[in-house]
Order: structure tokens, then C-alpha cells, then sequence
């Protein structure tokens, strides 16, 4: 007996392409639209880090046609699906601690020292802190921080 048999869907998730920065607001006309035209959506994901995309949980595609068509900043749906590890590779977040060496450039983006430029010291993955020296301070200044509160730069930034 198949899945849609015993009275369960299959679905797939599809990327939907939307303007940049409009991924939260598209989402939320989707979600207002699937619950009026009682679309059987699954879920309406906005991966984090992932500009001009927001993907849709449904049977078939033309669910998602019916579900994006005539939106305002929604530009199409890309070609395909999006494998389920695709998508839990997107929406999983990274520990940056295990990205950030000692020695490495970062940008302090919380707590008191936000904004300032810092040098890695020391990286305390049990504890998940990071010691960093303030490259921006009149003298040596070593602070230790959550490994949440820091990103890395990029080589252009420094």
C-alpha cells in the first residue's frame, strides 16, 4: 500500500525566489495566503544567512505556484527541490567557534566591546569563550567573550 494510501502526503521543499531582504515579509503573505486558500502546506521555511530565497513545504509544485503567484517581491521558483539535508545544511546553525583560529581577525558584534576589531588569543571550546585582544584600544586590553558574541572577518575587512 503506498504513503498517499494510508492517508499520508508526500511532500517536497521548493526554493521560491524573492527579493533580498524581503524573505520574512514574503514568508508571512505565504503563510496568510495558505491558510485562506487552505493550501495543504507543510511549512514555510526563511533559511538564516541565505539572501533572495525562502522554502516551501508541499506536495506538488503547482501548490507552490498557487501559493506564490502574484506576490509582491516573489520573482519565481527556482528549478527542482531541495533535498531535506540541503535544507537542515541551511537552517542548522555553525558553531564558530570550530571556524575560529587563534591568531584570526574578528569583529566583536554584542556586549559592551560591539563594534571594536579584535585579535584571537585563546579559544575555550569547553567553556564556549573566546580571549581576545583589542586591537583598537590605546593599550593591550584582553577580554574574554561568549564564542556567540564574535565573527569572523573576511579578508577585505581588515
Amino acid at each position: 500500500m503506498s504513503a498517499v494510501a494510508k492517508g499520508k502526503r508526500r511532500t517536497a521543499f521548493y526554493a521560491v525566489r524573492v527579493t533580498a531582504g524581503q524573505e520574512l515579509n514574503v514568508a508571512l503573505l505565504m503563510e496568510m495566503r495558505a491558510n485562506s486558500m487552505k493550501l495543504p502546506v507543510g511549512a514555510i521555511v526563511v533559511p538564516p544567512g541565505v539572501k533572495g530565497y525562502v522554502i516551501v513545504e508541499a506536495p506538488g509544485i503547482h501548490v507552490v505556484y498557487s501559493l506564490a503567484s502574484e506576490l509582491k517581491h516573489v520573482k519565481g521558483t527556482a528549478a527542482g527541490m531541495v533535498s531535506p539535508e540541503e535544507l537542515e545544511r541551511l537552517i542548522s546553525p555553525k558553531p564558530i567557534l570550530e571556524e575560529v583560529k587563534e591568531g584570526e581577525l574578528v569583529e566583536i558584534v554584542a556586549g559592551p566591546f560591539r563594534g571594536l576589531k579584535a585579535q584571537v588569543l585563546r579559544v575555550n571550546k569547553a567553556k564556549g569563550e573566546v580571549t581576545l585582544n583589542i586591537l583598537e584600544a590605546a593599550y593591550p586590553l584582553q577580554v574574554t567573550v561568549p564564542g556567540d558574541y564574535i565573527r569572523p572577518l573576511k579578508r577585505g575587512e581588515r
